[in-house]
């Protein structure tokens, strides 16, 4: 069957031969995955652009026509058409603007950690940690600090600091806003 040309596989896979699109699967994912890798710019898109392409095949093949063009025109096409389709959908969705988020956030406080290390300092990095916390006033980072790592109310925090709870309500939430626009470059307003 390997010396079948594309056409005829087609024609194949249309009467339902699992194996002639294995054949057609084996000569042009590498193809499909490159072309959604260049359109999808996400390497998990482009593999999951590779299977629906091929799926998108085998409900479409009786679609072909040799007369108008090559099999591998074609599916060069569909592959195509398919990766333009997947992207616009992608950008209605902010798929983009989420990773390009993610990508200014990793500029700002390093490369993601080990699983089990949960640190501040392993996950900001000793750089990034400085600098994130540089931007909060001492009696914010003393609230964050106990109500994070020690898990005390704002109540509880307030005792400790001798301060009244509006001032330790507004130190923390002043300290998140700040943080926040540190880390994603803007302001971030959680519901």
């Amino acid at each position: 069957m390997a010396e079948l040309s594309d056409g005829a596989l087609l024609a194949r896979v249309a009467s339902d031969d699992k194996d002639a699109l294995g054949l057609l699967f084996h000569r042009y994912s590498h193809l499909a995955r490159s072309i959604g890798r260049r359109i999808l710019r996400d390497d998990g898109e482009a593999d999951d652009l590779v299977q629906d392409v091929f799926l998108y095949i085998r409900r479409r093949c009786t679609a072909f026509d040799s007369s108008k063009s090559c099999a591998r025109s074609w599916i060069v096409q569909m592959t195509y058409h398919r990766a333009i389709e997947r992207r616009r959908y992608l950008a209605t969705r902010h798929f983009y603007s989420g990773a390009e988020s993610q990508g200014r956030a990793e500029r700002v406080v390093g490369k993601a950690t080990a699983e089990n290390d949960y640190s501040a300092e392993a996950v900001f990095g000793r750089n990034g940690l400085t600098k994130v916390l540089g931007v909060l006033s001492e009696d914010q980072r003393e609230t964050l600090c106990l109500y994070f790592f020690e898990g005390c109310t704002l109540a509880e925090i307030g005792e400790r600091l001798g301060q009244p709870l509006g001032n330790v309500r507004h130190h923390y939430y002043r300290a998140l806003d700040k943080l926040r626009k540190q880390i994603f470059g803007r302001n971030v307003r959680s519901s």
